[in-house]
């Protein structure tokens, strides 16, 4: 049995500027419910860094490697919180034959023996540490004291309020991978292989990159202030940063429990109110919408019942929308139950890529996906976030999200395509998706 032990605070620092004092941390990771108005989908943030190890390399090597540490590293513990420990990181969209711009791992998993909650709910912050890796008792408790000894000494730091950041933002050679031209040819191919019934929806993206002079730290509290969202994240993996704000959860496991929360629908949000109203009511009442996020629903369905019980599979609600500070986007919540000897690697290869981020039938999308988009998305469309020592997980889909390598930024930004799309509107709402991080860049 692990030894652990945990110490609460009061909540008398923004988690922003919580993140200020350890943003320079080895490996820091911070999983931020930035727009935490839904407790139910963002009442905890997390936060860790020194990771004691890691796993990189292809998705093929990486996930059987994390099944057997997470067996071996576990823990049984009565709290609530869902992350209590464990590890955090991401799996990439699969590779094609084309060319790897920025060469990152494909996978790359860190494991945290202590982690920091911040409980919006409460406005508290707790920290928990595990006495992993050392297996004996005496050792895992002179371990713990150190973790929070480390913990108290940062977070004594931290009544920084409102830390300030880099206020002069340059970007220079800012450019896609298609022309406006080339996009919209490419979505009139696509259409063309769903007129022939090749496939009745893909996702397809372009690929912005540019040089930015900021850090990876600074564009992080520049994205969440521009783009707050329930699943934001950030990660320093040494050579390169992962910066999200990510609305899309991907999968979540709570015991035998499994969640999905497709997203396909967006429409852009106005500074007039009755010009926003409207454009809500349009999405709502749009049949192309609802159908490409009914097809993404049946496609879920299915991939959860490579590992769930098929008649335990519920579509919660068919259709919500969602509110952010640049789009209305609409969202359907699925559950089911995992078969006895299934675990949430085997979900996690069962369903990933998401379906949302690629289409259906999905093996064909992404063989379309992949003679039609030009290089590698990398991390984009990939999943980030943790799964936990007590056995739950959470990973979002990697949408509105910057990949920082060196001086260079890379982000994509993609949509539905279906049998009624119209190409100018499809390569507008591209430019809509991008507007949260095009303003964290000062582009717009």
């Amino acid at each position: 049995m692990a030894y652990c032990t945990w110490k609460s605070y009061k909540l008398n620092s923004s988690p922003s500027d919580i993140f200020a004092v350890f943003k320079n941390e080895p490996n820091c990771f911070f999983l931020d419910s930035s727009l935490n108005k839904d407790h139910s989908l963002g009442r905890y943030s997390f936060l860790g860094c020194n990771p004691f190890y890691t796993l990189s390399g292809t998705q093929k090597d990486v996930l059987p490697k994390l099944k057997r540490e997470l067996k071996d590293l576990k823990i049984s513990h009565p709290s609530s919180i869902p992350f209590l420990g464990g590890a955090a990181g991401y799996l990439s969209y699969p590779k094609s034959n084309a060319q790897d711009e920025d060469k990152i791992p494909e996978a790359l998993f860190a494991f945290y023996n202590t982690v920091l909650i911040i409980d919006h709910l409460k406005d508290a912050v707790k920290v928990f540490t595990i006495g992993f890796p050392e297996r004996n008792t005496f050792l895992q408790k002179a371990l713990c004291r150190a973790n929070i000894g480390r913990m108290d000494k940062l977070l004594a730091k931290a009544p920084l309020k409102n830390a300030k950041y880099h206020t002069g933002v340059e970007i220079r050679d800012l450019k896609s991978n298609f022309s406006k031209h080339g996009y919209i040819s490419v979505i009139k191919k696509a259409k063309k292989y769903i007129k022939a019934g090749d496939i009745y929806q893909v996702n397809l993206s372009q690929r912005f990159q540019a040089q930015c002079n900021l850090s990876g730290p600074e564009i992080y509290a520049r994205l969440r202030k521009a783009s707050p969202s329930y699943f934001g994240s950030y990660f320093d993996a040494g050579d390169f940063q992962i910066i999200s704000s990510s609305p899309e959860r991907f999968l979540k496991v709570k015991g035998d429990k499994v969640i999905t929360r497709p997203m396909k629908g967006t429409r852009s949000r106005s500074i007039d109110g009755r010009e926003d109203a409207r454009l809500k009511e349009d999405l709502i009442q749009s049949a192309k919408d609802k159908a490409e996020l009914m097809m993404i629903v049946d496609l879920e369905r299915n991939d959860l019942g490579r590992v769930c019980s098929y008649n335990s599979i519920k579509v919660e609600t068919l259709r919500e929308v969602e509110e952010y500070s640049t789009v209305f986007q609409t969202t359907a919540n699925i559950s089911g139950k995992l078969f006895k000897g299934k675990d949430r690697i085997d979900l996690l290869s069962a369903c990933s890529p998401g379906g949302s981020v690629t289409g259906c039938p999905k093996i064909r999308a992404m063989q379309v996906i992949g003679e039609l988009e030009r290089g590698e998305r990398s991390i984009y469309t990939g999943s980030f976030g943790y799964l936990s020592f007590s056995g739950s997980m959470d990973m979002s889909i990697l949408i509105r999200t910057i990949l920082k390598k060196e001086n260079k930024i890379y982000f994509g930004v993609g949509g539905g395509i279906v049998a009624d799309s119209d190409p100018q509107e499809e390569y507008a709402e591209t430019l809509v998706k991008a507007k949260g991080i095009m303003r964290a860049l000062g582009a717009q």
